[in-house]
């Protein structure tokens, strides 16, 4: 890899800034707050970001001895809307539960998810996605961080690690948002990327057997979707990926237990599709016997 210096990192990583440089549009993260949030370096992300992050701007990070959700009522998320017991109790209380993870790549897109990795996603540690079911065999750890503004704001972050091989699959940061395109309140994941962030932004769909749907299916710009957001000197340029989709739906299954299942498409073709299973940790326990 060739490294530009720490202003630009990995010419890689800087080759993509560039891209959204150029075809994306350049914004004023003041007023287009739904696309701001953490900046990563361009050394790369790694399982101790949030913690040097949080100690970077100023923020504290709560007790990680009580349970910690990555919302605190999903209910005023929806709008009012109820889910199934066990699926708000995920999203209110994620810290207690333990996940497994299994993987279904399509033939066709498995080469280039190989060529990611090998680019991008292991050197920085972040979105790492599991390439073969082996990758996840032993487990996925889940560490739910809440850092406290001083304004006295919470703000989550949930870091998932391989327990095989201590690689990190995602840190991120995890909140809501109100987006231009939509009219209801959506569901933030933001990605740190070195200079810049992955965002993406989900529409909320609760069915009628409690479920929630999770969907990332807009079409132009303010929509729910996938973006890229690059910053330099004080600068930000968002590139709104209109050919990246993706749903997740999580439902209630066994006792103490929630599956959920993570599709994506681009161009609307499947190329991966995540299987996950959250058991809260006392009824993990007990299964165990």
């Amino acid at each position: 890899m060739i490294w530009l210096g720490a202003n630009r990192g990995y010419l890689s990583d800087w080759m993509t800034q560039q891209w959204v440089r150029a075809t994306g549009r350049r914004i004023e993260l003041a007023r287009l707050s739904w696309l701001d949030g953490p900046t990563g370096s361009t050394r790369g992300i790694g399982p101790q970001f949030f913690d040097d992050y949080a100690a970077r701007v100023g923020f504290e990070i709560q007790s990680e001895g009580s349970p910690r959700g990555l919302v605190s009522d999903l209910s005023a998320v929806l709008g009012g809307a109820q889910v199934h017991p066990a699926v708000a109790a995920f999203y209110e209380r994620t810290s207690e539960y333990q996940m497994d993870c299994w993987s279904e790549w399509s033939p066709v897109f498995r080469p280039f998810g190989r060529l990611l990795a090998l680019l991008f996603s292991r050197r920085l540690e972040q979105l790492n996605v599991p390439l073969a079911g082996l990758d996840t065999h032993r487990g996925i750890s889940s560490r739910v961080l809440v850092m406290r503004t001083p304004q006295g704001e919470l703000q989550t972050a949930w870091v998932r690690q391989l327990v095989a091989s201590k690689r990190t699959l995602y840190a991120g940061s995890y909140g809501s948002c109100d987006v231009p395109g939509y009219s209801g309140r959506c569901i933030k994941v933001c990605f740190p990327l070195p200079n810049g962030r992955a965002i993406v932004i989900m529409r909320p769909q609760v069915d009628h057997d409690g479920s929630l749907a999770l969907i990332s299916d807009g079409q132009d710009f303010g929509d729910p979707g996938f973006y890229f957001v690059v910053e330099h000197q004080g600068v930000a340029w968002a590139r709104y990926v209109r050919n990246m989709k993706e749903t997740i739906h999580v439902y209630a299954a066994e006792p103490g237990t929630v599956r959920a299942d993570h599709t994506l498409r681009i161009w609307g073709w499947v190329f991966l599709r995540l299987h996950y299973r959250l058991a809260a940790k006392e009824q993990r326990a007990e299964s165990l016997v």
